[in-house]
């Protein structure tokens, strides 16, 4: 039902333009910058009619206002943190659902980058909108939140299938693997995708979307409930929350 295009701007941020192709309805996701975004849009035919934020901070929001001059179109973004969206119309918040031509996207709350950030699932497409709580091998920085919060945000998102599409807002995946690994060191599957990684990046190739399933195997940020991970850390039998808040710390200072 969407078709989504990556646009790469900046150093490192990924903004996304999806279009519903039954109506053409087609959103920017957490537009960084203008320029670029209006000048994909109409090198594909697109007509903008939604910026979908999933938290303020300027990298996602900054093209805000010079999109929506330049289209018209609707600003939705997180009702917790409303007052920092610049244009925004429509605040939603957990459990709400964001009509988008015949596409419908489930609206979770995920506190913890920021106090205020949501992130937007399309579950008939399988593609996850994440913004900066969820990387491919890593999650946001706690800006603004806890590690409890975070935990508690990540498992909505771990509780997605599979097969769903993770569509995050920043190539930070080669750096990530290199930290995962210094902390998950014997996980089999993670030495494989930090392999993959480094061969496309070699080519200059994305390494985003990745699949739910492969964060659920690899990424440490979810895997804080694993006894191994823990036990690597020194904090076998500890909760997971603190094995979380362990390994947040040490990527800190990584």
């Amino acid at each position: 039902m969407l078709d989504i295009h990556q646009i790469p701007v900046l150093n490192d941020n990924y903004v996304y333009l999806i279009r519903e192709t039954e109506s053409g309805v087609t959103a920017v996701v957490d537009p960084a910058v203008a320029a670029p975004v209006l000048a994909e849009a109409k090198r594909l035919g697109w007509t903008i009619t939604h910026i979908l934020n999933t938290h303020h901070h300027g990298d996602h929001v900054g093209g805000n206002l010079e999109i929506q001059a330049a289209t018209g179109c609707h600003i939705v973004g997180p009702r917790a943190d409303r007052d920092r969206i610049p244009g925004i119309q429509t605040e939603v918040g957990d459990g709400d659902h964001v009509n988008f031509g015949q596409a419908v996207a489930t609206v979770f709350d995920v506190p913890g980058h920021t106090r205020g950030h949501i992130a937007y699932w399309f579950e008939q497409d399988n593609a996850l909108f994440c913004g900066d709580t969820l990387f491919a091998l890593g999650c946001g920085r706690l800006f603004e939140g806890t590690p409890a919060q975070m935990w508690h945000s990540l498992g909505k998102l771990k509780a997605l299938p599979d097969e769903t599409q993770v569509y995050c807002a920043h190539e930070y995946t080669q750096a990530n693997a290199k930290f995962a690994l210094s902390v998950d060191g014997s996980n089999v599957a993670l030495i494989q995708r930090a392999a993959e990684i480094d061969a496309a990046r070699a080519r200059g190739k994305p390494t985003v979307p990745s699949t739910l399933g492969q964060e659920k195997q690899t990424n440490p940020f979810l895997r804080a409930d694993n006894g191994v991970l823990a036990r690597n850390i020194g904090l076998a039998g500890a909760a997971a929350v603190d094995v979380f808040a362990e390994v947040r710390a040490r990527k800190d200072h990584f």
